[in-house]
C-alpha cells in the first residue's frame, strides 16, 4: 500500500488530498480571492491525516502541483512539500498543474484546453487529446479572436478565465465547462502515482516550481 499526499497551490485553490494507491481517499480545498494558502495549507494537512489517521511516518511520497500558476501559490506550494519530503527522506513528485486541471473533462471527441487566467486577456494552456495525451505543449499566451481559429473539432475549455475567454473565443465548436474552475489535488492522485511506480522523482534540494513568464505579442493588424 503506498500512501502519497498531494499538494495543489498553483492557483486560488488552496487543495490537499491523501491518496491510496493512487485513489483519492480525502480532499480538503478552499478558494478564496485572498489567497488564503499560507494560512491554510498546513492546516488541511494535518486536519486530512489526523482524520484519517495517519502519519507523516506513513507516507511515501509526497506530489505537488509544480504549475504554471500564481507565483507565491505555487512557492507555498513547493516549499512545504520539499519540507515534508525533506524531514521524512521520501520522493517528491511534480505534476503539471494543466493537466490536473484537464483530468476534470471527460469527453468522447474533440479537445480539451486548460487555462490559467493570469492578467488581461494573458493565459497560460495546454491542449490535451481526450485520452489525456498531451499535443500541444504548455505556453504563455494572449488571447484574440484569431486564438484557435484553425481548429474544427470540439474544444471544450476548462480553468479560471472562461468569463474573459468568451468575448473573444466565439466559434460555435468552442464550448465552456462552467463547472469546473481551479485544479484539484483530487485529479492528482492517479497521476502522482503513476509517477511514484516508475520513480519518477525530483531533486528536493534543487526542484524550482515552472514558472511561465514570456507571453506572446501579437500584432493589430494596420
Amino acid at each position: 500500500m503506498s500512501l502519497l499526499l498531494n499538494i495543489e497551490t498553483a492557483t486560488k485553490n488552496c487543495s490537499v488530498s491523501l491518496a491510496k494507491d493512487g485513489i483519492t481517499i480525502m480532499t480538503k480545498e478552499i478558494a478564496e480571492e485572498g489567497y488564503s494558502h499560507a494560512e491554510k495549507l498546513h492546516v488541511f494537512i494535518e486536519e486530512i491525516l489526523r482524520e484519517t489517521q495517519t502519519t507523516f511516518r506513513d507516507l511515501k511520497a509526497v506530489a505537488v502541483s509544480k504549475g504554471p500558476g500564481s507565483y507565491t501559490g505555487l512557492r507555498i506550494g513547493v516549499s512545504a512539500a520539499k519540507g515534508i519530503c525533506y524531514a521524512l527522506d521520501i520522493p517528491l513528485i511534480s505534476v503539471d498543474t494543466l493537466q490536473v486541471l484537464a483530468q476534470q473533462v471527460k469527453i468522447d471527441e474533440g479537445i480539451i484546453i486548460p487555462m490559467i487566467d493570469a492578467r488581461r486577456m494573458e493565459v497560460y494552456s495546454a491542449v490535451f487529446d481526450k485520452n489525456f495525451a498531451k499535443v500541444v505543449e504548455v505556453q504563455a499566451e494572449v488571447l484574440t479572436s484569431e486564438s484557435y481559429g484553425d481548429i474544427e473539432e470540439d474544444a471544450y475549455f476548462i480553468g479560471d478565465c472562461q468569463e474573459k475567454c468568451k468575448t473573444v473565443l466565439t466559434k460555435p465548436n468552442f464550448h465552456f465547462v462552467s463547472s469546473s474552475i481551479f485544479p484539484s489535488s483530487t485529479e492528482m492522485s492517479a497521476l502522482s502515482y503513476k509517477k511514484f511506480l516508475k520513480q519518477e522523482f525530483e531533486d528536493v534540494a534543487y526542484f524550482e516550481p515552472f514558472y511561465l513568464k514570456d507571453f506572446m505579442i501579437t500584432k493589430k493588424k494596420v
